[in-house]
């Protein structure tokens, strides 16, 4: 990459050089270098590729750098471009882009290729057809092999992928599913029908992505077919396709479950500062402003703590460890609904499981601090029990809240990430305050 780098800062830039080594690179790593450079050494290394080669580099560049280009590059490019463009790509830019831009777009493409991204884009955000690509190989049930092959020699240049085939009746209905496997290891005179596999999983338009992953990891498919209500195949979602939404989905709730808001898909670090600070500061104001259910609390017992000022000590051990045993339960808890693995009626087994699960760690905790504090408090083991006991009932009631607040959050039709950190984190501190200072009131008798 460095010597690429270092021709393309070179004046006059050595066209000829740049085109072979160009030529000679992954796309997705020609698309890294051009997020490097500048937007005048990017729109000169860009006319240096090939049509088909710049619609692969565009499918990776960032879409602040797609829509840079789009503007600067003449109609003839764009439309050179765009024509190469697969639909799947070319839906995700529009997507992206303001709605002019995405209108000049489709004016430089066919009629035929602007109606198909068309109806791509009327799908609900999110669900199978949007993801999905109508360039497919589609294969007629009288074919035989030979046909098949020849299908796939004429037709499958400029399709999204020739290994796995669907097959069609007369009514464009899903019947069948063959691999290229498959037809290349049988006789070219035999029908298509006796070697297909007619046992097809596939996803209705309607699907949500978020559906569509799970049966992309529990099937191990590299591409699934979609059809309408009517049961048509409409296109396909190719694995590509849902690693992306894999990688957006994992962001989205990883961002929400430490609090932040109105997520961007610029690059942390072409994000302004200011934009950083706006999805940020929502939960910073309502936790700070929800601390103050915790300093209320603190205030309650202020005459348990003038009469045993060391207690202070341990609120932000209690609270801590609360908020962290919270956390892993909610976190372990998301992680098993996104994967199918926990479902709304499994609240029950959930809770009791965290539950045991907290009395073990609340046991061993226990009695690391009890050890602890009578060692470092001259052997004062009330002050010792009280402490270890708070914290044991903190922990099972942090876990408890922990595992239950995202399975009502779903049951709820909340995403459950939002009943995460933040949230936890504030109830189990007050839950921790109470359950201490009940404990040491009634240990000290203050």
């Amino acid at each position: 990459m460095t010597d690429i780098l270092q021709l393309l800062t070179q004046t006059p830039l050595d066209e000829n050089t740049l085109r072979s080594q160009f030529a000679e690179m992954n796309e997705a790593d020609i698309a890294e270098i051009l997020e490097y450079l500048d937007d005048e050494q990017s729109i000169a290394a860009f006319r240096l590729l090939s049509d088909d080669l710049a619609a692969d580099v565009f499918s990776y560049i960032s879409p602040d750098k797609q829509q840079m280009l789009v503007e600067v590059l003449s109609d003839d490019e764009v439309e050179g471009i765009m024509e190469e463009l697969p639909i799947d790509d070319m839906v995700d830019f529009i997507e992206d882009v303001p709605e002019d831009v995405g209108k000049y777009v489709l004016d430089q493409v066919s009629s035929e290729k602007s109606t198909m991204v068309d109806r791509l884009l009327d799908y609900p955000d999110d669900s199978a057809g949007s993801l999905m690509t109508t360039e497919i190989v589609e294969l007629s049930l009288s074919m035989t092999v030979k046909d098949a092959l020849e299908t796939i020699r004429t037709s499958g240049v400029d399709k999204e992928t020739i290994y796995t085939c669907y097959v069609i009746d007369e009514d464009r209905k899903l019947i069948g599913v063959i691999t290229a496997d498959t037809l290349v290891r049988a006789g070219l005179t035999q029908p298509i029908a006796g070697i297909m596999d007619t046992n097809v999983i596939s996803a209705n338009a309607a699907d949500d992505q978020e559906e569509l992953t799970n049966q992309f990891r529990k099937y191990d498919l590299i591409a699934m077919p979609v059809v309408n209500r009517g049961g048509q195949l409409v296109g396909i979602v190719t694995v590509d396709d849902i690693l992306r939404v894999i990688a957006e989905e994992t962001t989205e709730d990883v961002e929400k479950m430490v609090g932040i808001r109105n997520t961007t898909d610029e690059p942390y670090m072409r994000t302004g500062v200011l934009r950083h600070a706006k999805n940020r500061i929502t939960w910073l104001l309502i936790l700070m402003l929800t601390a103050a259910i915790t300093g209320a609390i603190i205030s309650t017992f202020e005459d348990s703590l003038a009469v045993l000022p060391v207690l202070v000590a341990f609120i932000p051990m209690l609270m801590g460890a609360g908020g962290n045993a919270g956390a892993q339960s909610t976190t372990v808890v998301i992680r098993g609904m996104a994967l199918g693995e926990i479902v709304i009626k499994d609240v029950v087994q959930v809770i009791w499981r965290e539950t045991r699960i907290a009395i073990v760690c609340g046991i061993v905790l226990g009695l690391a601090n009890y050890a602890r504090i009578w060692l470092m408090h001259d052997g004062d083991g009330t002050l010792a029990l009280v402490v270890s006991l708070s914290l044991a009932i903190t922990l099972v009631v942090a876990k408890s809240i922990g595992c239950t607040l995202p399975i009502l959050a779903k049951k709820m039709r909340i995403d459950p990430a939002t009943m995460a950190a933040p949230i936890i984190t504030t109830i189990v501190d007050c839950t921790a305050l109470i359950v201490f200072f009940s404990i040491a009131r009634v240990a000290f008798n203050i």
